[in-house]
């Protein structure tokens, strides 16, 4: 029997081309519990005016069931990658568990101070998730296979966003909330029993441990290649969220209803998990990643702007749609190629990149929300905000060069 012939990498390849030591069944299994999390985040995002009748607060209350995943991660964010890095399978999995837990807990009673002990409870487990994107390709993928499987990973994140705004459309009454709660927490149950049946044995791929305490942190942050990709997805993923926070007040005015932007936001949102599953692995291939952030950044500068001059239902269309297929896409993209630098602190350096992304979503968020009532100002300053980080791009290039090969 002949060898199999390694690739470019050292990594051999079986008769389909899978490359040795590659455990997709993780990567899957740890798409749903990414979904999962995305899922309770926005359960309540298009039932805000039902829900909030139903338990008997204000609407700014129920905002907070879903404000309560950013402010914690930027407080969990670095801890979780920490603990990712020195107990990988124990830290993912009890993120899973704790997951689960909090979904449960929402049904514990049907009242709003239960629903936001869940909602707590997710919020804690939701850093000990998204950060273990890299770990878990890094354990379970061969080399070759890492950029895809952190492109699945994302987009199985992000198709837990379509998820919640399928379930708010088709379970819209008081009267379904707890139905919808209850879907929700069979998803993540399942979810988690399939992610402790695939991580029940190690991966495969060799990795090392990080020094003890804050060593992680301390390779991470000294990384300047780390360092200038975290400030580069602060204002690309800022001017995201604004976007999708506020389109459809900031539209409203240009005759766009609520109905009408809530079928726009869903259409961008599958068009980001369509673009995370392919464009990243493109980029990978052709190795052409630079040139993907330049595109996804543009695109979602001059997007803005035809907004800010042509805002309207046609328009929100056009502009939503490529935003989700080519701007959603660089997060993919940035992990990639941090998990081609982090080493031993994989886990710290994702936590590094998910918050400064949700910094820049509290700080965009936050000033174009103070501008919710000049929408064409609030459209020009996402365009700003998304082109400021173009130059931030060509920083990059020396360090691919010099270090990644590219």
């Amino acid at each position: 029997m002949s060898a199999v012939p390694a690739d470019a990498t050292g990594q051999h390849a079986d008769a389909t081309g899978q490359h040795a030591g590659s455990r997709w069944s993780a990567v899957a299994a740890y798409a749903l519990v990414a979904a999962a999390t995305q899922l309770l985040w926005l359960s309540f995002a298009g039932v805000s005016t039902v829900a909030a009748g139903h338990y008997g607060v204000s609407e700014t209350a129920i905002g907070w069931l879903a404000q309560v995943f950013p402010l914690l991660y930027v407080v969990l964010a670095v801890p979780a990658g920490l603990v990712l890095d020195r107990w990988f399978r124990g830290g993912l999995l009890a993120g899973a568990g704790l997951t689960a837990a909090g979904a449960v807990l929402r049904l514990a009673g049907d009242d709003f101070l239960w629903v936001l002990a869940g909602q707590a409870m997710v919020a804690v487990a939701q850093p000990l998730v998204l950060n273990a994107v890299i770990g878990v390709t890094g354990r379970y993928l061969a080399a070759p296979d890492r950029p895809a499987g952190i492109a699945i990973g994302t987009a199985g994140t992000i198709s837990g966003m379509v998820l919640a705004f399928v379930l708010a459309a088709v379970f819209p009454e008081a009267g379904d909330l707890t139905t919808m709660l209850g879907i929700g927490a069979a998803f993540a149950i399942a979810a988690a029993v399939a992610l402790g049946v695939a991580l029940r044995v190690p991966g495969r791929q060799p990795h090392t441990r990080p020094p003890a305490g804050l060593g992680a942190l301390r390779i991470a942050w000294a990384d300047r290649f780390v360092r200038r990709l975290c400030v580069l997805v602060f204002l690309p993923f800022g001017t995201f969220i604004a976007l999708t926070t506020f389109a459809q007040p900031l539209l409203e005015p240009a005759g766009v209803s609520g109905a009408t932007a809530s079928v726009l936001l869903l259409i961008n949102v599958v068009a980001g998990v369509i673009g995370c599953a392919v464009v990243p692995v493109i980029a990978a291939r052709r190795r052409i990643e630079l040139t993907m952030l330049v595109v996804g950044v543009s695109v979602a500068a001059a997007g803005c702007a035809v907004l800010a001059a042509a805002p309207g239902a046609a328009s929100g269309f056009t502009v939503l749609l490529l935003i989700g297929f080519l701007l959603l896409p660089t997060l993919p993209v940035v992990l990639a190629l941090t998990e081609r630098r982090a080493g031993p602190a994989e886990g710290t350096a994702a936590g590094l990149i998910w918050l400064s992304g949700n910094l820049g979503g509290l700080v965009v968020a936050t000033v174009v929300g103070l501008l919710v009532d000049h929408p064409a100002v609030a459209f020009l300053v996402m365009a700003a905000g998304a082109l400021a980080a173009l130059p931030l791009v060509g920083l990059l290039r020396p360090f691919l060069r010099a270090r990644l090969g590219g």
